[in-house]
């Protein structure tokens, strides 16, 4: 999204950036979205391209499209589910030995705080004022040794919310290219042909959407998206059509 210069001293009044830090905005959800959507229309159109190189009846496509639809987005919904509670497990578990350090040894836990701001330019008085104003806080300790000794952050996405999203981006994008089967036009290579431009679309306007969201060139990244799920529907093609082969001589 554009923004103006104008918009910069409104956003950095005292209390918009209190405010700013007490609410931080945590992991954005395009990432899971992307994730989802981008898997959902490569799962349901390797099905239908593997059908197509492999010669198999429309119906086949519906039944084995919607199976993987429903089996492949729960699995991705669920996996990121997991992966999200891990990664917020590994951030409690480093807290937690952070503030057993600085119970057990203090002594050693200063001297990382005082490495830490001294390579970043500190010295002298202005350095060990750091530290004493740093080590004051309990709190203020543990969460600077999270920040810079180990790089981890508490302010992540929901593990639900996560696989929500996941699994609604692979659900909705991963229908659209069984729609032109769904509805039946034509024949089956009428049938491919549309869900082949439906395919290309989605990953088209994932690629425009996510461009537009994390201020990258939208025709760039659309082209690359377009681009890893032809690589895919390319693939699904060939392995379906050599199948065919081997198992029809």
């Amino acid at each position: 999204m554009a923004r103006s210069s104008r918009d910069l001293p409104g956003e950095h009044t005292p209390h918009q950036i209190r405010n700013r830090l007490a609410h931080p905005r945590g992991k954005s959800q395009l990432g899971d979205f992307m994730l989802g959507g981008v898997d959902g229309v490569v799962t349901t159109f390797a099905v239908v391209a593997g059908s197509a190189g492999g010669q198999l009846a429309s119906t086949i496509v519906i039944i084995l499209g919607i199976a993987n639809l429903i089996a492949d987005g729960f699995s991705m919904a669920v996996s990121n589910y997991l992966g999200t509670r891990t990664r917020q497990e590994e951030v409690r578990q480093s807290r937690a030995d952070e503030e057993w350090q600085i119970d057990v040894f203090p002594e050693g836990e200063r001297e990382e705080i005082r490495e830490i701001f001294a390579q970043k330019g500190f010295e002298g008085a202005s350095l060990d004022e750091i530290i004493d104003v740093i080590t004051a806080d309990r709190e203020v300790w543990v969460n600077t040794m999270m920040a810079e000794e180990l790089q981890l952050s508490d302010v992540s996405t929901h593990p639900l919310r996560a696989g929500l999203t996941t699994f609604v981006a692979f659900s909705i994008c991963g229908a659209v290219p069984l729609l032109p089967f769904l509805v039946g036009i034509g024949d089956f290579g009428a049938m491919f042909f549309a869900s082949a431009c439906l395919g290309a679309l989605t990953f088209l306007a994932l690629g425009v959407g996510k461009g537009r969201v994390v201020g990258i060139s939208p025709v760039r990244s659309g082209l690359q998206t377009l681009g890893v799920g032809g690589i895919a529907a390319i693939l699904a093609y060939v392995a379906g059509y050599l199948l065919h082969l081997l198992f029809a001589a």
